[in-house]
């Protein structure tokens, strides 16, 4: 998060689209990015001649625009590398979304994201936060843990693969074990991230203060217990991640370890979220999705 100003440029004081422009310009150049790349911008908060502005700014009258953002960041080598392996495959990069964005798109509300809620999207590897409220975003940050943490600590404490502790850590396995231990080791790493969540919450001061709770994405959202576990923990309303835009149609889809992937779609059509006849629509964005990546993979 960052500030910046701007002195209204036209000579009758109106705020323009070229002034709240220049004042993020400046609110970026204020940051301390060393080896970290802008990925997203999102304007928080505007002040005129030192007071608060509540609605649209463009088109009122005043000397000093102020503002406060919020900025999603990356590693600079981390995102030149990705880019470097995704042009080398001969496809096209439109755009850079972070996943909580997108993820958040077929998930949440607008009312959840006005009252203010917590999304996470457990993956592989990571996990990631974001918090929205009065529809902003305005906090996101991503952890170092994620679901095969919990897999890979199955595997050793029932002394089993590591894909039959994929299928245990999901509720598939029919193999016999200690439901017991099996509790207890899924308790201790599902801690270590809610802890992660739980400081990052203190820090923003937003512990225990989301009206809207927490909802969990990603293939790790499928952990057994695990929206008990985060009610326990973070004394938060918490619950798996669920979408109706599909109606009655049944489909894998519905899975929270595909909300990034369609939200993805979304967001390519500047949308907030899904609407009625979205489902419809969404396969044949799939469909023509498919068949622009075929083309641009075709020697």
């Amino acid at each position: 998060m960052s500030t910046g100003s701007a002195i209204i440029s036209k000579a009758d004081s109106e705020v323009t689209n070229l002034d709240m422009h220049k004042a993020l310009e400046d609110c970026e150049s204020n940051m301390s990015l060393g080896n970290k790349k802008i990925i997203q911008s999102f304007p928080l908060s505007y002040k005129l001649d030192g007071k608060d502005v509540l609605g649209r700014l463009e088109g009122m009258h005043g000397n000093k625009l102020e503002i406060k953002a919020h900025f999603i960041t990356c590693s600079k080598q981390h995102f030149e590398d990705l880019l470097e392996v995704i042009e080398e495959a001969g496809v096209e990069v439109i755009d850079f979304i972070p996943s909580p964005i997108a993820g958040s798109l077929i998930t949440l509300s607008k009312k959840q994201k006005m009252v203010g809620t917590a999304l996470v999207d457990i993956g592989g590897e990571t996990t990631s936060l974001a918090v929205f409220e009065n529809e902003l975003l305005i906090s996101l940050h991503t952890f170092s843990i994620g679901a095969s943490d919990i897999t890979n600590d199955i595997a050793l404490g029932l002394k089993i693969s590591l894909e039959e502790a994929e299928s245990v850590k999901l509720g598939t396995s029919s193999l016999e074990f200690s439901q017991k231990k099996l509790n207890e080791i899924v308790e201790a790493r599902l801690s270590d991230i809610f802890e992660l969540i739980e400081n990052h919450l203190k820090k923003i001061k937003r512990n225990e203060l989301l009206p809207a709770g927490v909802v969990f994405i990603g293939g790790g959202a499928n952990t057994l217990n695990l929206s008990e576990l985060s009610k326990s923990f973070l004394k938060l309303t918490s619950k798996i991640g669920t979408t109706d835009m599909f109606g009655i149609t049944k489909t894998k889809l519905r899975d929270p370890q595909y909300f990034v992937a369609l939200g993805l779609l979304l967001s390519t059509k500047n949308q907030t979220g899904y609407s009625e006849g979205t489902f419809t629509n969404l396969f044949k964005d799939i469909k023509n999705t498919l068949k622009s990546s075929l083309k641009q993979l075709m020697p």
